[in-house]
């Protein structure tokens, strides 16, 4: 933080005197001294300056008023923290109408006597700000040690120390500015406050939902930076070796500098320590192992893993899916939730998964839990996991599409339509199909093309099918083959409308 003017002004030996500027003139910052006799110094000024002059170029008592106030009045909008006007050089004593002006400008003047030189000022300057600089370092590295020393207690002590040192302003904030309001955030991967500080900040982690995601899908997570309510907030990725163990989020109305900065990405370093020898609890356990069976990552069918699968559900299992997490409000009540007996259950990757016997209908208690949809996989094999999610998935997006509580992947068409099946094979049937569904005889015109790829092209057996003239069939296609930007001729193009047309069937049946 720079030194104010009223620093500067009571330094002894320099005799300086404050001649106009109001009450709060002593609380401007000064970033540097600035020497110019021109008559408009602003094009050269970045703020926050002392601008010293003696007026040599300034007629004979003091100047026009006009041009003094005009002066002044530039030198207040560039943001100087002041005029420093030198006597006894070209002006015996500060200018009464330079007085006036600056006090109608709300710029603070000073008069710096003659036997002062102007050096003497820029040195003060110079030795208050590193002053104030080495001051701040040392404030810094305290605050520091104190979140060291905060970590030895575990992560929850680290968080309430960093909001304890930005909060008291030891992050390099003077008094004279006032203090601002701190929040932070200890999430975990998933998004979710684990610990927060103040503990009515727990509320703001849902506003930082999607930039979680983004970072998680990240192939190198780096920060970022939010606006949210007003608020400026940092979001770090919490770990070692790239792999995410959670998040720190910090929160203020204005953006970190560079001494908060320091603080916050020191209490980062020592919490992803942390995270990263931390010994996981049963829960975190259990879904850490959840998700390295559906991710393939735990290979059961080697000798070893014999003690693994006894501790697994008893297969055939089925994987529940649900975007929603559990114990959050269903139709206006929060539902407890504790998984069927014999299951495993965990928030991955933002999704609550619940995996379990078919027997224990994972499905059915996972709809029970959560305010949304939810998607099951076929019964498998524990080897089969990966699979089953990604039926899961499927079901799921099915069931969101929908709206429905609860769909089965047994369900949903199979084979490669059903891989294609819900929204994305809607859009893609869209996409092929446009240049017909865009004319007037879209109906005639699909029903025509439907006939003709039915009948491997046979002109008599689809005009039969259809129950038209086989000319008016020719007709048809031949219009078709125009309107497409294909060639019907190609097998991989008449595959590909083929599977647009049945999408497109079924996307009507629903």
């Amino acid at each position: 933080m720079p030194p104010t003017l009223g620093a500067v002004l009571r330094t002894p030996r320099l005799g300086l005197r404050l001649r106009a500027g109001g009450p709060d003139a002593e609380g401007r910052p000064v970033r540097w001294v600035a020497i110019s006799e021109l008559t408009d110094p602003t094009p050269y000024l970045e703020g926050g300056e002392l601008v010293l002059t003696t007026g040599i170029r300034w007629p004979e008592g003091g100047g026009e008023e006009a041009d003094l106030a005009d002066y002044t009045r530039r030198l207040a909008a560039s943001g100087a923290a002041g005029l420093g006007f030198g006597s006894g050089v070209a002006h015996e004593h500060v200018p009464p109408a330079l007085v006036a002006a600056a006090e109608r400008a709300g710029l603070p003047l000073i008069e710096v006597p003659g036997p002062t030189p102007f050096i003497a000022v820029g040195k003060e300057v110079s030795r208050l700000l590193a002053q104030e600089e080495y001051e701040g370092l040392t404030q810094a590295f305290a605050a520091q040690r104190r979140l060291t020393q905060a970590a030895l207690r575990g992560d929850r002590a680290v968080v309430e120390r960093l909001s304890a040192e930005l909060a008291k302003g030891t992050a390099g904030r003077s008094r004279a500015e006032g203090t601002s309001h701190w929040w932070v955030l200890l999430l975990d991967p998933d998004g979710r406050a684990r610990h927060a500080a103040p503990e009515d900040a727990a509320a703001r982690a849902g506003e930082l939902t999607g930039e979680v995601s983004r970072l998680r899908a990240a192939r190198r997570p780096s920060g970022a930076s939010v606006s949210s309510r007003g608020e400026s907030i940092s979001l770090q990725p919490l770990g070692v070796g790239g792999r995410v163990r959670g998040f720190l989020a910090v929160g203020a109305a204005h953006g970190l500098g560079a001494d908060e900065r320091t603080l916050v990405n020191a209490a980062a370093s020592l919490m992803s320590l942390e995270l990263e020898h931390r010994v996981p609890e049963e829960g975190e356990l259990a879904a850490g192992v959840l998700e390295a069976l559906l991710d393939g990552e735990l290979d059961l069918r080697e000798g070893h893993a014999d003690r693994l699968s006894a501790a697994l559900p008893r297969p055939p299992v089925v994987v529940a899916l649900a975007e929603a997490p559990v114990g959050e409000e269903k139709e206006g009540e929060e539902i407890p939730f504790r998984a069927p007996r014999g299951c495993l259950t965990g928030r991955i990757a933002g999704r609550t998964v619940l995996v379990g016997p078919e027997s224990a209908a994972p499905g059915e208690a996972l709809a029970e839990a959560v305010a949304g949809s939810v998607g099951v996989s076929r019964p498998s094999a524990l080897e089969g996991l990966p699979a089953a999610r990604a039926e899961a998935e499927r079901a799921l997006e099915a069931a969101a599409g929908e709206g429905r509580a609860l769909v089965r992947a047994s369900e949903l068409a199979g084979g490669f339509l059903g891989l294609l099946d819900g929204r994305a094979g809607r859009r893609m049937a869209d996409e092929v199909l446009a240049p017909l569904l865009e004319q007037r005889s879209s109906e005639d015109l699909i029903a025509s093309l439907r006939g003709y790829l039915s009948a491997a092209g046979r002109w008599d057996a689809a005009a039969e099918q259809l129950g038209i003239h086989r000319h008016t069939l020719r007709y048809r296609i031949n219009r078709i083959r125009k309107l497409l930007p294909g060639d019907l001729s190609d097998p991989d193009y008449r595959t590909e409308l083929w599977i647009a047309l049945r999408l497109l069937e079924d996307a009507a049946k629903r």
